[in-house]
């Protein structure tokens, strides 16, 4: 049984993360080159807006704000889950190297195929799983022994290897390809949010719709998956069964916020952590918050990397990077 005083304070800090959510998205919206007014906000948002506030507000800001949130979201969830089922709280989808196996594949379908106006956004994100699926049942594999089971030091260590050596393939690619599209995939590595309009949200959300609700379901068997292999198979679990469905689940959700907002790692470390120090290791309590945090550290990166550097600003990705590696580090020199 849950205490009721750590539901109180799990609903006061969902509480609180939905407002720290609402002031910095109404802050990015009135900060940048292409912004509106702080006192011309809820005017514009109400419908009384000039035509030039209407566009920059419903047609620039708020999708980017819409689809930065969601893949903040979506990247934390993936995180709290591989943290759950490695058992491994080094584990990120960006660290072990399933954002850089989604990259690959947007950036070959991006490169090398002929790119239908119609049908583009809503593609990225199942080419983007398909080519993460791949990578992640690559290290899966790699990282699994008959003998011991999943080793979940071993998976982090393959899947950074991975991880740069799809860097790599990457830097191949480069070569041989006109120079825009170089550009564009470079910008799309260094974590920019360049899936800001409405298409991109309605090619992400049913993903999310879907995915969201299930992980929250899966939260008690997560909780089982975490204590270890004897204790799971000892209550009736299906160990691998559970383990490959909710692997499936984690890359889908980073795939999903990957093939919008490009290759960002360490909100998918960053946001658990954060969210069990708050209200407890249990899945039922800190999945929701994580998945708050997630949405708004996304969001604080890109208000202040957009904002930093005139003209083009800092993308969201190496904001992240800043504060997610040293505590990566931090993390590391405290398990070892």
């Amino acid at each position: 049984m849950i205490h009721p005083a750590v539901i109180k304070r799990q609903r006061l800090l969902i509480g609180l993360l939905l407002l720290l959510i609402f002031l910095t998205a109404f802050v990015g919206i009135g900060l940048g080159y292409s912004s509106v007014s702080f006192n011309r906000i809820v005017p514009t948002i109400l419908g009384h807006g000039t035509f030039k506030e209407e566009f920059v507000f419903f047609s620039i800001r708020l999708p980017r704000i819409i689809v930065t949130i969601l893949a903040g979201m979506a990247l934390a969830l993936s995180g709290a889950i591989l943290q759950g089922i490695t058992r491994n709280d080094l584990a990120d989808p960006g660290i072990i190297g399933i954002n850089s196996g989604a990259g690959v594949g947007v950036a070959v379908f991006y490169l090398f195929f002929p790119i239908d106006a119609a049908t583009f956004t809503y593609l990225l994100p199942l080419i983007a799983f398909m080519s993460a699926l791949l990578t992640a049942v690559a290290i899966y594999a790699f990282s699994y022994s008959r003998q011991t089971g999943l080793r979940p030091v071993r998976l982090v260590l393959i899947g950074v290897g991975f991880s740069m050596a799809l860097s790599g393939v990457m830097i191949v690619l480069f070569s041989s390809v006109d120079p825009f599209k170089v550009d564009f995939i470079a910008r799309w590595l260094a974590g920019n949010i360049w899936g800001d309009d409405w298409p991109f949200i309605w090619a992400v959300l049913p993903w999310l719709i879907l995915l969201i609700p299930f992980t929250l379901y899966k939260a008690s068997r997560l909780n089982i998956l975490s204590l270890g292999e004897q204790v799971a198979k000892g209550v009736g679990i299906s160990l691998e069964k559970e383990r490959i469905l909710l692997l499936l689940t984690a890359v889908a959700l980073a795939a999903s916020a990957v093939s919008v907002t490009g290759g960002i790692a360490f909100i998918g470390l960053m946001a658990p952590h954060m969210a069990k120090a708050l209200v407890g290791p249990r899945n039922q309590l800190f999945l929701p918050v994580a998945l708050l945090l997630g949405g708004w550290l996304l969001l604080l990166a890109d208000t202040i990397g957009r904002n930093l550097i005139d003209p083009d600003g800092l993308s969201a990705g190496i904001m992240v990077a800043l504060i997610g590696a040293p505590y990566f580090v931090y993390l590391l020199v405290r398990k070892s």
